[in-house]
């Protein structure tokens, strides 16, 4: 078999989505780093800048956002991976 003829497979496990939902309702952007880097870095920002102009109180507010963002971006890599 030439190298032309060989095909290269990559194996890569899918994200919990159980996972993910966990460590963000735990951590917060933190737990975020999980699913995505980005969405992470983020909202560590955007939590920080809003934690401390509203003394805390808007964590009520970007904590729930976290959690979802982090389940859309979990099924968001899952489905790429599934679809080749």
């Amino acid at each position: 078999m030439s190298n032309e003829e060989q095909k290269q497979v990559v194996v890569t496990s899918t994200k919990s989505m159980g996972i993910a939902i966990l460590l963000t309702v735990l951590f917060g952007p933190l737990g975020m780093l999980y699913s995505t880097i980005w969405g992470a870095i983020i909202m560590i920002v955007l939590s920080g800048i809003i934690g401390i102009v509203t003394l805390g109180f808007g964590l009520l507010f970007t904590w729930p956002v976290c959690i979802i963002w982090a389940a859309v971006a979990t099924k968001s890599y899952n489905e790429k991976l599934l679809a080749g």
